[in-house]
């Protein structure tokens, strides 16, 4: 079976929770519109409370919102949408992505598909993605990541020792900038701007890619998600950890930082028409 293969479909489509990017008070007008749209359909629309203090309307908390409605749209780009899908990611709401700059390998629908999508969605064409999510802890602190998760040394003027093992087994040292624990979505991110591997997003698996090593043998490694990672710090200088760019913790000398799979998935909605390879083609220019 193909992985790409549609299974899942929203059991209900009469109400939708909007998150706005952030410090963007201009898109006010804009959510008007959108919410105008779906309305006509009716689809009740809904306003995060942080999106609402900033274009002076009333909202709703997330917990509240994911509770009161059957799916989320976030407005912005890829990273708005990549900060909804982790803060919602415990509440299990399948996440919108409308675009509102150039096309993104997350969010893909435009203000101009939009009527057409709505259309669309209520008529069940469209897609669900289920995408893979890790769940890490450092330290007493758990957290998820969609993207990546970075160990990278704190100070510029020297390089990390990092020890990696898979299901408790050492497999390799890292020694250099640090390492990056990536999944198949993030690995456009930063992942591909050091040299590592492009890898459909609805794979399950890890790819770990090492940042400016010192050796020339080091090389970034697919495996397979149903290992557990962990990551030690060797020498003394510490590290810091960075989880999809957003949460940052320290980490000292000899303390672990421990990786797995989540137990369930991020559920992205897409057009029925979007085709990844086609997204890497007009992104990466492939061919000009």
């Amino acid at each position: 079976m193909r992985i790409e293969k549609n299974i899942e479909l929203l059991t209900n489509i009469k109400s939708a929770g909007i998150i706005l990017k952030p410090s963007s008070p201009e898109l006010k007008d804009i959510y008007l519109e959108i919410k105008a749209l779906f309305e006509e359909a009716n689809i009740n629309i809904y306003l995060e409370d942080n999106s609402a203090n900033m274009i002076s309307l009333k909202g709703y908390s997330l917990e509240e919102l994911c509770q009161k409605v059957d799916f989320l749209i976030s407005v912005g780009g890829d990273g708005t949408l990549l900060s909804v899908v982790r803060k919602s990611f415990k509440f299990d709401k399948a996440v919108l992505g409308i675009n509102l700059g150039t096309l993104g390998f997350l969010t893909d629908i435009s203000m101009e598909q939009l009527p057409q999508f709505i259309e669309d969605l209520k008529n069940n064409i469209y897609k669900i993605d289920n995408r893979m999510m890790v769940e890490g802890s450092v330290n007493l602190n758990k957290f998820v990541a969609f993207n990546d998760i970075v160990i990278s040394r704190k100070s510029i003027s020297s390089m990390i020792k990092i020890d990696g093992k898979i299901d408790g087994k050492h497999f390799n040292s890292y020694y250099g900038d640090g390492v990056i624990i990536s999944t198949p979505t993030g690995s456009t991110a930063y992942n591909l701007s050091v040299g590592g591997p492009i890898v459909y997003p609805l794979t399950e698996a890890f790819i770990v890619t090492p940042v400016a090593p010192h050796s020339l043998t080091q090389r970034p490694l697919v495996m397979p998600a149903d290992f557990e990672i962990e990551f030690k710090i060797i020498d003394n200088q510490g590290a810091v950890v960075i989880v999809d760019g957003q949460d940052i913790y320290e980490v000292e000398q000899n303390q672990s930082i421990k990786i797995k799979i989540a137990n369930k998935k991020a559920k992205m909605i897409h057009r029925i028409q979007r085709n990844y390879f086609e997204v890497l083609n007009e992104k990466l220019r492939w061919g000009n």
